[in-house]
């Protein structure tokens, strides 16, 4: 038991950045953290040593996170991106260009469908296989990628049209 906590503990980086990556907010990411650990330590008897334990706490996390969507509705109860951070706002405050192109990456990734979304953080972000992003998110493999391909695909597309308006605003002033 002691080990398994211990296991389960030298997860919680991963599980922080996944659940940041899922929420886009850092206070609902770590409280999805301690309802994932929560449900995860309650649940330890599912589990199966022959398993990855990152894999098993990653799907705990994506159940939980559906779970917490489905049951309060974010959409209707937040404001559109374009109403929190205004573009000209943004490049006074943050003038670099990589800033720029980080902070339009960071709202293209929060305008992803929460298929894409989970696929995407997970592939890339966390780095897991394929196989273990399907095994996670309880899909089948060809799914996985061709969501990882559409999410790559909007993300680019979304991206460019981030550029487009940046520019357009600054060549306005």
């Amino acid at each position: 038991m002691a080990d398994l906590m211990d296991d389960i503990a030298d997860q919680v980086p991963a599980l922080r950045r996944y659940a940041l990556a899922l929420t886009q907010d850092r206070d609902r990411a770590d409280d999805l953290v301690q309802d994932c650990l929560e449900r995860a330590i309650r649940k330890r008897r599912l589990w199966r040593p022959s398993g990855s334990l990152k894999s098993w706490l990653f799907k705990v996390m994506v159940n939980v996170n559906r779970n917490q969507v489905r049951r309060t509705d974010f959409a209707r109860n937040s404001l559109p991106i374009e109403e929190v951070r205004d573009p000209a706002r943004l490049s006074e405050q943050a003038p670099q260009v990589n800033r720029i192109a980080l902070g339009q990456t960071a709202e293209a990734l929060a305008k992803l469908p929460e298929d894409q979304k989970e696929v995407l953080t997970l592939v890339v972000l966390e780095g897991v296989s394929y196989r273990e992003a399907a095994e996670i998110l309880n899909i089948p493999q060809g799914t996985v990628m061709s969501r990882l391909s559409r999410a790559r695909q909007n993300l680019t597309r979304l991206t460019e049209e981030g550029v487009e308006k940046t520019v357009s605003v600054r060549t306005v002033k």
